[in-house]
Order: structure tokens, then C-alpha cells, then sequence
């Protein structure tokens, strides 16, 4: 949930969060009557007998979305680092994925640690 997108924030708990409802929600679908006619309940006249297909919900709140990217290029340069890759094209022919069984994906987290301060790109 970032500045840009549409979403009231909210706090919770002294938490802040950016508040999300999908197009086919029920209150998407009560509020305007394209998204009915999106999930073909246009004709649909009484709110109790909608379908939704979407949820209403809310997300951590990132502030602006230039931080996010920050952090997204922050990544992009660590993997093109761990690759040796100097240009984004050189990443997108030499790169490998390589499988890791679920032990090995435990081990590439922190572990015997309790986290005290909360990293901007660390969500694990």
C-alpha cells in the first residue's frame, strides 16, 4: 500500500495500513455498477443475492512508491552483483535459477536470531 495507489490508510494497533478492495468485491459491487456488469451480475437488483468475486482487506502501508522502488533497484543491483553480470541484458542470459530444497531455503534466512529492528526490504 503505497502513497499512489487508491486506499484509504488506517491504523491498527499503531500499525498503519493502506485499506484495498478488489473490483469484484461486495462493496465494489454495491458501490458502482460497472464492476457488477464486469462480473456479469448487472441485473442483479437485490445486494443480498450478489456474487462477490474479490475480497476487501487492507495491506502494510510502504508510504511513497519511490521507497519501494528504491528497494526493488536495491535488489535488482545485489542479484546482477551475485551473478556477475554488469548490464541487465548480460542478467536476463546468464542468470540460472537453481532449485533449493525447503532446509536450504530455511538456512538463506535468519535463524537462532531474534530480529529487534524492522529492515524496509526484509519480510520474512
Amino acid at each position: 500500500g503505497v502513497d499512489e495507489s487508491p486506499g484509504e490508510v488506517v491504523f491498527d494497533h499503531g500499525e498503519r495500513y493502506k485499506e484495498y478492495r478488489g473490483m469484484g468485491s461486495l462493496g465494489a459491487m454495491k458501490a458502482r455498477s460497472f464492476s457488477k456488469d464486469r462480473y456479469f451480475q448487472g441485473d442483479v437488483r437485490e445486494e443480498d443475492k450478489l456474487v462477490p468475486e474479490g475480497i476487501e482487506g487492507r495491506v502494510p502501508y510502504k508510504g511513497p512508491v519511490a521507497n519501494v522502488l528504491h528497494q526493488l533497484v536495491g535488489g535488482l543491483r545485489a542479484a546482477m552483483g551475485y551473478c556477475g553480470t554488469p548490464t541487465v541484458a548480460d542478467l536476463k542470459t546468464r542468470a540460472r535459477f537453481v532449485r533449493i530444497t525447503a532446509a536450504g531455503l530455511r538456512e538463506s534466512h535468519p535463524h537462532d536470531v531474534t530480529i529487534t529492528a524492522q529492515a524496509p526490504n526484509y519480510f520474512g
